[in-house]
């Protein structure tokens, strides 16, 4: 049994989507007693003029995270896209990300989840997920330079990206100790590259808002094994 429960292999489940889609999706998570969801609050990175234009309504996105053994998180996506057509035209995207560990609670908790969600293992509807060799960038810059980072994405090849805003937490005695200042205020961007398109991307981020420049900026990525409504054909 504990043997079983080490083995699990962890996924971080990612949905970025509207608030009313958002509403939806938090509805599926209980249903299916996902233990652990958090909710944060982001933006579209398309102007408001061109949003209107194509008749998309509100940049405001919601994004939801939840913590899954893998064969769930895959159950949840599948989820996902019958019940809120992920894939389809300003319908968001979900993926999942592999997690390398967690603690003997969790291994519980989230084992007993599997073996309940076992039963809705099927997949009725035909639909299919895409396994792909796509990565997450995430850039930490100072407040007001999220538009300079996209102008530095899209250029090498970025079809968009997700902010949020957050403030930092960290100790400033440690701060002042290796002679670091750090604004309080940041803005995270959240871009899904391919594979031959992050490094890329990542270079023409760094060059323009690099920890040299005054956006501070710290570039990094994190896998994706599986994504649904990312140039999917749904």
């Amino acid at each position: 049994m504990e043997s079983n429960k080490k083995n699990l292999s962890f996924r971080l489940l990612v949905l970025i989507t509207n608030q009313k889609l958002a509403g939806k999706a938090v509805k599926l998570f209980r249903e299916g007693a996902v233990p652990l969801q958090y909710k944060l609050h982001g933006m579209g990175t398309a102007s408001s003029d061109m949003m209107d234009i194509l008749g998309l309504g509100s940049i405001d996105k919601d994004v939801l995270v939840s913590l899954l053994p893998k064969d769930f998180a895959d159950k949840m996506l599948l989820k996902l896209r019958r019940a809120l057509k992920i894939g389809t035209p300003g319908s968001g995207i979900a993926f999942t990300m592999p997690l390398s560990g967690t603690n003997n609670v969790l291994l519980h908790i989230l084992g007993q989840t599997d073996k309940n969600a076992a039963k809705d293992s099927g997949r009725k509807d035909g639909t299919a997920m895409t396994e792909t060799k796509c990565a997450m960038i995430a850039v930490v810059v100072n407040q007001g330079y999220s538009e300079e980072v996209m102008n530095a994405a899209r250029a090498a090849g970025a079809g968009g990206g997700t902010v949020l805003h957050s403030r930092r937490i960290g100790d400033e005695e440690a701060l002042s100790f290796w002679g670091i200042s750090v604004q309080e205020e940041k803005e995270i961007i959240l871009i899904i590259a391919g594979a031959e398109d992050k490094l890329r991307i990542m270079k023409a981020i760094s060059e323009s808002c690099g920890i040299r420049s005054e956006a501070k900026g710290l570039v990094l990525s994190m896998p994706i094994d599986t994504v649904i409504g990312l140039g999917d054909g749904e």
